[in-house]
């Protein structure tokens, strides 16, 4: 915990102490699980409950939040009810003791999603989560207004960064430059019409779910995205190989994109309407394809910066793949064969 400055005092104030129930005098021991780009996780068992609990420290926002942990524990208590959701306890997005929002949440068993012998459980937690009815007041979740162009307009915003720097290769740049250009037709003359909304994660990685098999839950985790939107949206990530490939080397076919999507609706059970699901969310996997490749544009820029809290070995390794000649010449040809 010594990375983070002030974490170990955070953990002793008397507020986070109370607010969970935690002895006065600390006697819970903070544990490094994982990290990602924008948050670092620590475990704990509570000494009281002996409850395993997560602690998640946020270092950033994609979404540019001044409250970035404040909006993902929202997303958390909207989803309660779903069963596929981590309960959120605690949150504290004040930095007032910490540069730092921090959240408590219950820890989740259960292992990363295989593209091979998981996707049953994928499309069961998924239709549960997508089934959540959000209020229609509901005015906290972002809810872009046309969500085709939303995604190209961030992009365009993350590319910028490898576009502007004298480390991209000219060649990378010109290939990333036309699959945008080919994405923004594409996107401008899709008439896609929103028949229904609910709360999306538009980050499903496989290291995001959590399985636990037959008979046993399955998870989705991993909040700090989510968006008032399509299930399509969704989908469409999931499926797409720039996701598929992140964690692992599938990039799914058509047959298997078509399988899962029939799956999820049957799932879905008519919970709410599915009319043209199929079609939006072969539009969304297209669109995805280059949100993929643009972050990792932009990431990849930013690992070579020396001050950069956090830095993950695997995620530096598949930065390079994705912007390999050999990959992006795979991208291409998947969306000019139009696979799904």
């Amino acid at each position: 915990m010594e990375r983070i400055k002030g974490l170990k005092e955070y953990v002793k104030s008397k507020d986070y102490r109370e607010a969970l129930g935690l002895p006065t005098e600390q006697e819970e021991e903070y544990k490094m699980l994982a990290q990602g780009e924008y948050n670092i996780n620590y475990i704990f068992e509570h000494p009281k409950t002996g409850q395993k609990l997560l602690l998640r420290v946020n270092c950033g926002s994609q979404m540019h939040l001044e409250d970035q942990i404040g909006y993902e524990f929202y997303a958390l208590q909207l989803l309660k009810d779903s069963g596929r959701t981590p309960k959120a306890l605690y949150v504290d997005g004040s930095k007032k003791l910490l540069d730092h929002g921090i959240m408590v949440m219950e820890y989740l068993p259960g292992k990363a999603l295989d593209y091979h012998t998981d996707m049953k459980y994928a499309a069961e937690c998924l239709a549960d989560i997508h089934s959540v009815r959000i209020p229609e007041s509901e005015k906290v979740l972002i809810r872009p207004e046309n969500p085709l162009i939303a995604i190209l307009e961030e992009c365009e915003e993350m590319v910028k960064t490898y576009m502007d720097s004298p480390l991209g290769k000219d060649k990378t740049k010109q290939t990333i430059r036309d699959l945008l250009d080919q994405a923004w037709k594409k996107a401008r003359k899709s008439d896609i019409e929103l028949t229904y909304a609910c709360c999306i994660n538009t980050e499903l990685n496989s290291s995001n779910f959590l399985i636990g098999g037959e008979g046993k839950p399955n998870y989705l985790i991993d909040w700090e995205k989510p968006l008032l939107g399509d299930p399509a949206q969704d989908l469409g990530h999931f499926l797409a190989p720039t996701t598929t490939f992140w964690k692992t080397d599938v990039i799914l076919g058509m047959e298997e994109i078509e399988i899962f999507i029939d799956n999820y609706i049957e799932c879905v059970g008519g919970r709410f309407d599915t009319t043209g699901l199929k079609e939006r969310t072969k539009t969304f996997v297209e669109i995805t394809c280059l949100r993929g490749i643009t972050w990792c544009a932009m990431a990849w820029v930013q690992y070579q910066q020396p001050d950069k809290l956090i830095v993950n070995e695997f995620t530096y390794r598949k930065l390079e793949a994705y912007l390999s000649e050999e990959f992006l010449e795979k991208i291409e040809k998947f969306l000019e064969h139009k696979n799904v």
